[in-house]
């Protein structure tokens, strides 16, 4: 039988690429990186070898097909400032459609649904900021590099191309991501990585790829 499209996510322009992958019984496109438990897939689980292949093959963490030049990362405010983040790029293009048709990346008050996790699920490197941003970043770039961090592996940003930001499916207003970095800093101040006076400097950095 066919699974028609969660109705929230009809009017998006959809890329080609995006409309090759299955849909989930409930409605929604399924990345290609997601793990499949039971014939029904875990969006919150990678899949076995994904991210091997990922970086090694240079695919889409979305979409699975080879990347181009650019590359895109949808990225929280605090990755903007630290520029870390646990997953690799994607399509500009997969991208703009997973900030907006995502549930959790395109309504602020979603929170993550931890509940029966599978035994062997792995947590992703680095420490995690488990809230929701509000406000979610595509950073374009054109060079990244995977660091080594524990068992895992983190991914440091280079000097974007362009940033785009949204929130709730539409462009973000500078106040909003500001808000967002804002509510944010104290968490990773709280780790003890890094000094006020680094973060300080970190958050000035980050401030011309902002919202105008």
């Amino acid at each position: 039988m066919e699974t028609r499209l969660n109705q929230a996510i009809w009017s998006l322009p959809t890329p080609d690429r995006i409309k090759r992958l299955p849909v989930s019984a409930t409605g929604y496109y399924v990345p290609w990186f997601v793990a499949w438990i039971d014939r029904e897939p875990d969006f919150r689980v990678i899949g076995p070898g994904k991210l091997a292949q990922a970086v090694n093959r240079k695919l889409c963490w979305i979409c699975g097909q080879p990347l181009g030049v650019y590359k895109a990362f949808p990225i929280g405010p605090m990755c903007a400032i630290n520029r870390n983040i646990s997953e690799p790029p994607s399509h500009w293009e997969c991208a703009e459609y997973a900030v907006q048709a995502c549930p959790f990346l395109a309504n602020p008050r979603m929170r993550r649904n931890e509940k029966d996790l599978p035994s062997d699920h792995r947590e992703p490197a680095g420490t995690m900021i488990r809230r929701n941003p509000g406000a979610i970043g595509i950073w374009v770039t054109k060079q990244y590099s995977a660091v080594r961090c524990g068992d895992g592996v983190l991914f440091r940003l280079g000097d974007p191309e362009r940033v785009v930001w949204y929130r709730e499916g539409r462009k973000a207003t500078r106040a909003e991501v500001e808000e967002s970095i804002e509510s944010g800093l104290p968490e990773l101040l709280k780790r003890g990585e890094i000094s006020a006076d680094e973060l300080t400097g970190l958050r000035r950095k980050a401030e011309p790829y902002l919202p105008a």
